[in-house]
């Protein structure tokens, strides 16, 4: 016993060392994570119960208020409409045409480094920029896409002032933008693919087609969860390209959740909405993100 006891108190010191080293080094992160996550987090939800704070008036609790005002608000349902179709629009087209490049510049073909530096080229240039260089080939008249019209003799369009075509429009803009950036992600999980597993399914006689469809794609599905999670947060996190491209118009027809948060909480000075707006976002997100999961992830194969 004389000698276990002081065994035993050496071990749990050298255990509270380790375990006081350990949270030493994780500080830094709790305390960043504290600030500018769960914080902002919870004083977002709590604001979202008050009203809005004026210089002759102090918030006061109004509950689920501005909840309900949502649900008479036509130019929110307008809003959450036009943010599920960029979502329809952009989700797919970004993440099926990655794929396609990330095909493409992995296999041996000529200017293969060339062609992965042009698809990746847009990720690169700030958004503001893309943006720009956009509003110029959709300028009525004299723009690219007019230009190119007036090649086969049809008529210009105005691309962003018509409700038709303006999220169409601004649509585009975030295909072109992060189709590069998620095919990095597919380059590189393309590449961690054995050749063998594509020889041996060229030696049983299985086609090209059917080779993608049955080993690759499925060897790719823990890629594709990460790729469709950020799609589906960078869907409902647009706002840099609207500033540049329609401000949200005409008539609220390209405006989006974050962008009319942007609106109600700084052009408006309505925090509380703006807050309760902020909370909704935050639930769609959540939602989205778990259906991904419990069905996307269930059929996910990790080697």
């Amino acid at each position: 016993m004389s000698v276990i006891a002081p065994t035993l108190a050496r071990i749990r010191t050298a255990q509270f060392g380790d375990h006081l080293v350990a949270w030493l080094l994780i500080t830094p992160a709790l305390v960043l994570l504290v600030a500018f996550t769960l914080y902002p987090a919870a004083a977002t939800l709590w604001q979202s119960f008050f009203s809005t704070r004026l210089v002759n008036r102090p918030a006061h609790f109004v509950g689920f208020a501005h909840f309900q005002q949502m649900l008479a608000d036509p130019i929110f349902v307008k809003v959450l409409v036009n943010n599920l179709l960029y979502a329809a629009g952009s989700i797919p087209a970004s993440v099926a045409l990655a794929l396609l490049m990330a095909l493409l510049v992995n296999a041996r073909i000529p200017g293969r480094g060339l062609a992965r530096m042009a698809f990746f080229t847009p990720t690169v240039l700030p958004l503001i920029a893309a943006a720009n260089i956009w509003l110029f080939f959709y300028t009525p008249g004299y723009g690219l896409l007019d230009q190119l019209l007036h090649v086969f003799g049809l008529a210009g369009h105005n691309w962003l002032g018509e409700p038709s075509t303006a999220l169409w429009a601004v649509t585009a803009v975030t295909v072109w933008k992060q189709a590069g950036f998620f095919m990095i992600f597919y380059l590189a999980a393309l590449q961690q693919i054995p050749e063998n597993l594509r020889e041996a399914a060229a030696i049983e006689g299985a086609s090209r087609w059917h080779t993608l469809r049955r080993v690759i794609l499925p060897l790719l599905g823990p890629t594709t969860l990460f790729v469709l999670v950020n799609a589906v947060i960078g869907a409902f996190s647009q706002v840099d390209a609207l500033f540049v491209l329609t401000n949200g118009g005409p008539d609220n027809a390209s405006n989006l959740l974050l962008y009319y948060i942007f609106q109600n909480a700084f052009q408006f000075w309505d925090t509380g909405y703006a807050a309760a707006l902020t909370v909704v976002l935050v639930l769609i997100l959540a939602a989205a993100s778990l259906v991904q999961f419990l069905f996307v992830g269930r059929r996910t194969h990790y080697r």
